[in-house]
């Protein structure tokens, strides 16, 4: 049974958001000080009135003191939380299920990562023995990835020559997408002659096929849904909230076949029930998806149902999720081009769709979809590896009852 839902029960009132990329001359306080005060700004309230935060990193900071010591602020609940890759995700459901429990009236959902100074690339820290995560995490991200696509070839009959054309098509629209946002790490469209060129990094996948490594942060101010026009003439009200945890026996099933994430459906199926979503080819207005690798993205249009079994790269051929395609996918860039902070990549993603509902992203990637009718964003934030992950759906619209 999945959860019941809190929709129209909370509404989204502020965001904000840095630019993410290597902020070699930025600390965590910089970033979060900027992201939580454009936040309360959007919002039209003072950071001392939020009654409650969540702030999700995965390893720049252990415990509440992180945010409350940067932003002086005393005496309020600061939960730090993570899920690997879903933590900023996380930490915005949390705020979002206080707030609907009545247990707060004003929460803030915080996520930041400063990995560039780290000396990591991807993850940060080390699995501890015997917690529950050690698994395919001992391979490096990019490896266990790359298992997508030579699984997605062979069961489809889709020929390897013809599937490296699509994954690169996908990094393509994304750097398109993040040319055209102002806060994107890599502002360049790339050519996908370029794409393919690109020097190998584990399998099928080159450099451009990699999320890039960043610094960022990203805030959410959420309140009960009827309080929502006290802060602003235009809040976001949230549909549905769903996140589960695999129970992690992909590398041990012989049936797993490495073209799905069984978490990713069961989540995506959750969030459609609560929503009351039925087609979410022609209901939703545009996603925003964890597109850590190419054939993540690739993978996800048919796990999330805006694509049938095996149809996925004929879609992407077809340039169904480009900016202008019936779905647009990832239009502020994704984790490709907009880059991947892991503790606020989430809520990076909520902040785009914060942008698009409200009419206010750049002209030059408004998307099409929203004029035609449709009022529904999905965001979707994994984390883990393929047969072994955490997965999170949200849809969000910018009307109640919608």
């Amino acid at each position: 049974m999945g959860s019941n839902g809190i929709r129209d029960r909370v509404a989204i009132v502020g965001m904000g958001c840095t630019a993410f990329g290597e902020h070699w001359g930025r600390s965590v306080a910089n970033m979060l000080v900027e992201s939580t005060n454009a936040a309360a700004q959007s919002a039209g309230i003072d950071l001392p009135d939020i009654d409650a935060f969540w702030l999700g990193t995965q390893g720049s900071g252990v415990s509440g003191l992180t945010l409350s010591r940067t932003l002086r602020i005393a005496d309020k609940p600061v939960t730090r939380v993570e899920n690997f890759c879903a933590t900023g995700s996380e930490a915005l459901r949390q705020a979002c299920y206080a707030v609907a429990s009545g247990a707060y009236d004003v929460a803030m959902a915080v996520g930041v990562e400063k990995l560039k100074d780290s000396g990591y690339s991807g993850l940060v820290g080390t699995a501890v023995p015997d917690d529950g995560t050690v698994g395919m995490n001992d391979m490096t991200a990019p490896a266990a990835f790359s298992l997508l696509a030579p699984a997605y070839a062979e069961r489809y009959g889709v020929d390897q020559d013809q599937l490296k054309d699509v994954l690169a098509r996908i990094a393509w629209k994304n750097h398109v997408n993040g040319a055209r946002n102002e806060r994107a790490q890599f502002r360049k469209e790339v050519p996908i002659e370029r794409i393919k060129a690109a020097p190998p990094v584990a399998g099928m996948l080159g450099v451009f096929d990699c999320s890039g490594v960043s610094d960022g942060s990203a805030a959410a101010i959420v309140v009960r849904a009827e309080d929502a026009h006290r802060y602003t003439d235009k809040p976001i009200f949230v549909k549905a909230l769903s996140f589960v945890a695999g129970a992690a026996t992909g590398t041990s099933d012989p049936d797993y076949d490495f073209t799905t994430f069984p978490e990713v459906v069961a989540s995506a199926q959750d969030a459609y029930r609560q929503a009351g979503v039925t087609d979410p080819r022609t209901q939703i207005a545009m996603a925003e998806v964890h597109d850590c690798f190419t054939p993540t993205e690739l993978v996800l249009m048919e796990d999330l149902g805006f694509s049938e079994r095996g149809q996925a790269w004929k879609d992407v051929q077809a340039g169904a999720f480009d900016l202008n395609g019936e779905l647009p996918v990832n239009p502020d860039g994704g984790l490709k081009a907009f880059g991947h902070p892991i503790g606020a990549s989430g809520l990076r993603m909520m902040f785009e769709a914060w942008l698009q509902l409200r009419g206010e992203a750049p002209a030059e990637r408004r998307i099409d979809s929203l004029a035609e009718g449709r009022r529904l964003a999905l965001t979707h934030n994994l984390g883990g590896a393929p047969g072994e992950c955490v997965s999170f759906v949200s849809l969000v619209g910018a009307e109640p009852g919608a």
